[in-house]
This record gives structure tokens, C-alpha cells and sequence, in this order.
């Protein structure tokens, strides 16, 4: 698959995500955010108004250093994909 080609499928995986409008489970939401912040070069860091939430996206950052872009667009689409697939 072509950057480009992979660019397409990452960007309808993340409309798939923003559409769906029943709740996620908080640890397919931490992987997906570490995927998309690293998937798009995203520096800021966390700013929810709550530590604790912080801290979760901190980690998930942690845990997802290391991918390059490319890698996190891979991830990010697998995960969302998988999530769609198997959720009842």
C-alpha cells in the first residue's frame, strides 16, 4: 500500500470513529488516541481538565513512542477495524 493509499484508509478509519455514536471502551480510546496523536505528529500534550485522564494519555503516548507515522496509521486503522468487527 502507497503512503497515499494509506492516508485514505487512516482518514475514513478515523471518520468511522468520530461517527460512531455509541461509547467506546476507555482502553480502545487510549490506544486509538496514542495511534492518531503519533499517526499525525501531534506534539501537544495532554490538557483534559482532569490528572487522571493525563496520565492515562500520557501513558498510551509512552506505549505508542517508537512508531513511526506510517506504523501508527497501520495500528490505528487495525484497531478501529478490529473494534467495528467484533463489537455486539
Amino acid at each position: 500500500m502507497t503512503s497515499e493509499e494509506l492516508e485514505i484508509v487512516f482518514r475514513k478509519s478515523v471518520e468511522s470513529v468520530n461517527a460512531h455514536k455509541e461509547p467506546f471502551p476507555a482502553d480502545l480510546l487510549l490506544r486509538l488516541y496514542s495511534f492518531y496523536k503519533v499517526a499525525t505528529n501531534d506534539q501537544d500534550t495532554p490538557s483534559s481538565r482532569v490528572p487522571l485522564i493525563n496520565a492515562f494519555k500520557t501513558n498510551a503516548l509512552f506505549q505508542a513512542q517508537g512508531l513511526t507515522p506510517d506504523e501508527a496509521k497501520i495500528q490505528y486503522i487495525e484497531c478501529a477495524k478490529h473494534y467495528f468487527l467484533y463489537r455486539k
